[in-house]
């Protein structure tokens, strides 16, 4: 039975989960979830996830929330994407928690602002303390990955599908691949993957559905 991934589109988190599910060759299946007209804090969603988030993935009788803790499931499950020692694995986890406090949390909070909101309702001085923290993020992965083809070891792991879950969007929010040559790179690495999707391809979700 196929598992099912509760995502739309524009979620940098879900494409994380769909992206691992992919190249880790798991079924499975999406199921739309209609965030930008309150799916997400209905009584019937918060059944699935208490706390009203996107990705939640449903496999048998295992429900799961949470990026970080669906991409350990889909590793665990598999035996793929997660390092190939103990030592690369607590590498893998230490980059996955780094992404969500200090990349992924700041991307998609930022995104969401400069393009989800209307335009007279983006607070420009939070966009800007925002963008200067990712600016440092950036540099930090850049420089990492000048030492080395993936974030961890020498295959992609799950540390590389969580920290490029925003930074294949197109909407601006204050990154640029032409600045940081080795993330550029790498992510180019990740796209040639055979199975690899860009987010809106990969799953249900597009603005152009609400333009």
């Amino acid at each position: 039975m196929s598992a099912k991934l509760y995502c739309f589109g524009e979620s940098g988190n879900a494409y994380k989960a769909a992206l691992a599910l992919t190249l880790a060759d798991m079924e499975w299946d999406p199921v739309y979830v209609d965030f930008f007209n309150g799916e997400s804090r209905t009584p019937a969603f918060r059944a699935i996830n208490e706390m009203g988030e996107v990705p939640v993935l449903i496999d048998g009788d295992v429900t799961l929330s949470q990026s970080g803790v669906i991409l350990d499931y889909i590793s665990s499950k598999t035996g793929k994407l997660g390092g190939r020692s103990a030592a690369e694995r607590r590498e893998v986890l230490r980059w996955l928690f780094w992404d969500n406090h200090k990349l992924s949390g700041v991307a998609g909070a930022t995104r969401f602002l400069m393009n989800f909101l209307p335009a007279d309702k983006r607070p420009e001085a939070v966009i800007a303390f925002n963008q200067g923290r990712l600016k440092a993020a950036y540099g930090i992965l850049n420089d990492h990955l000048a030492k080395s083809d993936w974030i961890v070891g020498d295959q992609v792991t799950i540390a590389d599908l969580s920290c490029c879950g925003y930074l294949f969007y197109k909407e601006p929010f204050g990154f640029d691949r032409a600045d940081w040559p080795n993330i550029d790179r790498w992510l180019d690495q990740i796209a040639a993957l055979p199975g690899w999707k860009h987010p809106y391809d990969m799953m249900p979700g597009n603005p152009s559905d609400r333009a």
